[in-house]
């Protein structure tokens, strides 16, 4: 019944939305190649659905590894630039600059550095989806208990051991924040990724079946292609909150049990 409270809100506003789309389309009768009633783009999804299956997994694996890679590096240099003042001053204004150039700018860099495909797409997810992990991070560590600082300084614990039993628990449920952000993000770096270093083909994957939907004027298969990305990003976002939700769990156990 908990599961059911939770999941039947936003499952009942949905249903409402697709209602009131479908209510639009045929009451103003506007032309399918403008916007598609959802009907419309279900069966495009449906008659096109092993090219979309395959599309989606394309874009899904892609996200994957670009959110795994931002995970690792988000973590390491944010406990990097956490573990000195120097370094944070230096890099810190980099790494937000990072953020603030357009995808779309330097996704043909990427392509003439890593080649057309998946990898360029998973650098372009990754890029996309760093920085929140990384700020996450450094937020984290930024928050850890002084008095626990102190305490493993008189036990002469050595830096090392202080992140990794002090700090790194400390800001797990920062990192994890971080990384919710970070899921939905890499969906989109993905999809912006494919615009430019995607191939097309039966193994296209969504990005280049969005573009060539335009260029055909299939409005109903970009509509279709729009909601899978939406779907694996939802997807993607779902099983890091319930891994966070997992670790944070063990976290707050042994919170208790140390109390």
């Amino acid at each position: 019944m908990r599961a059911l409270r939770s999941v039947l809100p936003p499952l009942v506003v949905v249903v409402a939305l697709l209602v009131m789309w479908h209510a639009v389309v045929v009451l103003w009768k506007v032309p399918r190649y403008l916007l598609p009633s959802p009907l419309v783009v279900f069966e495009a999804a449906w008659q096109d659905r092993a090219r979309m299956l395959a599309a989606t997994m394309q874009t899904t694996i892609a996200s994957v590894g670009g959110f795994a890679l931002a995970t690792a590096i988000g973590v390491l240099v944010g406990s990097l630039l956490g573990a000195s003042r120097a370094l944070q001053r230096g890099f810190y204004p980099l790494a937000l600059l990072l953020q603030m150039v357009p995808l779309v700018a330097i996704a043909p860099l990427l392509v003439l550095w890593f080649g057309y495909g998946l990898r360029s797409t998973i650098a372009s997810a990754c890029i996309v989806a760093v920085f929140p992990v990384l700020a996450s991070t450094l937020d984290g560590l930024r928050g850890t208990d002084p008095g626990l600082q102190e305490i493993f300084r008189i036990h002469r614990a050595g830096r090392l051991t202080r992140w990794w039993k002090l700090e790194l628990p400390s800001s797990l449920p920062s990192i994890v924040t971080g990384c919710r952000v970070a899921a939905g993000l890499s969906v989109i770096g993905a999809v912006v990724g494919e615009f430019v270093s995607g191939y097309a083909g039966d193994q296209a994957p969504l990005g280049i079946v969005i573009v060539s939907g335009m260029r055909e004027t299939r409005t109903d298969l970009v509509f279709a292609a729009v909601a899978l990305s939406a779907c694996a990003g939802f997807l993607l976002f779902a099983i890091v909150s319930a891994l966070g939700w997992l670790l944070l769990r063990r976290w707050h156990a042994s919170a208790v049990t140390e109390d």
